[in-house]
């Protein structure tokens, strides 16, 4: 079975990353949508709203599941038997930053492969952070996000009020 990791902070999940995740399973039998604890960039979800946002939105894509790690993620790759990691590519400045990280995980693992994919162009200009700024200051996120996405993070960014 050949299983892909797509790893990600998904504070919160967008369009763009269910479109990379909806292009992933058309290459690979399973992905594994892997929500990183990664404290340092205090997420405004924690990482059971997170989990619980991507389980929800891939629900009908029977061969995606979601998963959340705190470890390095060539460990990660490993303990899941999976073959290569999917990292998203928008833009130009997103490649060397990428490009980057894959060079240091095949030097952790030659095994992991990493595949760069890129969303449709309708979603090359998302990134959760901008989605956030846009609901903060009171815009409409209901083209960008799904519609419980949406729910959460209006709810939440009430509740920090």
């Amino acid at each position: 079975m050949r299983t892909a990791i797509y790893p990600g902070s998904f504070d919160p999940l967008t369009n763009g990353h269910l479109d990379v995740i909806e292009r992933a399973v058309k290459l690979f039998d399973r992905v594994v949508v892997a929500v990183a604890k990664n404290e340092s960039k205090q997420p405004l979800f924690s990482l059971e709203e997170r989990l619980d946002l991507v389980r929800r939105a891939i629900k009908n894509i029977p061969t995606a599941e979601a998963d959340t790690f705190d470890c390095l993620l060539v460990d990660y790759v490993n303990r899941r038997n999976a073959q290569a990691i999917v990292r998203g590519l928008r833009a130009i400045s997103d490649f060397e930053f990428e490009f980057q990280l894959a060079l240091m995980n095949r030097k952790l693992n030659e095994k992991v492969e990493t595949i760069f994919m890129m969303p449709k162009d309708t979603y090359t200009f998302l990134s959760s952070r901008i989605i956030k700024e846009i609901a903060r200051l009171g815009g409409d996120i209901s083209t960008f996000v799904p519609p419980h996405v949406r729910t959460a993070l209006i709810e939440k960014l009430k509740s920090a009020d």
